[in-house]
């Protein structure tokens, strides 16, 4: 996605939001009727992408062929940090082979923590080679002392991470132009930085573009991009 001004990044109506969303549907207990209509959903308004679990990927993929939508995935989530390093890099592989074009990953926060940054990096890389395709890699900034986060950034992108990404949900932060910008002014070029967590309305979608953000990811992209959003809580 190309760059552009502050100034024209707000002036974007909510509908020309729509290319920097991420669709996202992560529920428990979804079917395949739900998925099929996210998937249309992400064709009717226009979503860079459909973000689905991993067990529904190769529907979507069937779906959306020949849309140029990207089909996106997130592993080692909810709970992250909890994947054998081998088991996760085995899954995106699996993933990919199934259609997903991008995935989104949780870190070792307690190997981070723990000075284990050798173990912290390689989990990251180990995924970005299994995967041959865009990997996200979720770094839970919140979470992080400010050296912590300085670490784990630099120790994502020497991975080989394709984006940075605040948080992985809104569990664990409210995507902030804060965070983006933290992100942002640290990434080196060909890096960019998605936002994720609790993103409800069109005019904080709107602050996290200016900030730098080229992706959203939440589930709340039709309320966004109508600009119809409301109250309830938006997790992703």
């Amino acid at each position: 996605m190309s760059s552009a001004t502050a100034s024209s990044h707000l002036a974007l109506s909510p509908a020309e939001l729509a290319p920097y969303i991420q669709h996202t549907r992560i529920d428990v207990g979804l079917t395949r009727e739900d998925m099929l209509a996210h998937a249309d959903e992400t064709v009717e308004y226009g979503f860079n992408a459909a973000m689905v679990p991993g067990s529904w990927v190769g529907l979507v993929a069937g779906e959306l062929a020949g849309t140029g939508i990207e089909i996106a995935s997130a592993l080692d989530f909810p709970q992250v940090g909890v994947m054998s390093s081998a088991g996760k890099a085995a899954e995106a592989a699996e993933l990919v082979r199934l259609g997903a074009t991008q995935l989104d990953i949780g870190v070792q926060i307690g190997w981070l923590k723990s000075g284990m940054f050798d173990e912290f990096r390689e989990d990251i890389a180990n995924v970005v080679r299994a995967a041959g395709v865009p990997v996200k890699v979720m770094l839970e900034l919140s979470l992080l002392t400010a050296s912590e986060r300085e670490t784990a950034v630099e120790l994502a992108i020497e991975a080989g991470a394709a984006y940075l990404k605040n948080a992985s949900s809104g569990a664990i932060e409210t995507a902030n132009p804060e965070s983006i910008r933290f992100l942002v002014e640290r990434a080196p070029a060909g890096v960019l930085v998605k936002a994720s967590g609790a993103i409800k309305s069109y005019r904080q979608a709107l602050t996290l573009i200016d900030a730098g953000a080229v992706l959203l990811g939440t589930s709340a992209g039709i309320a966004i991009v109508t600009d119809s959003s409301t109250d309830e809580t938006t997790s992703y």
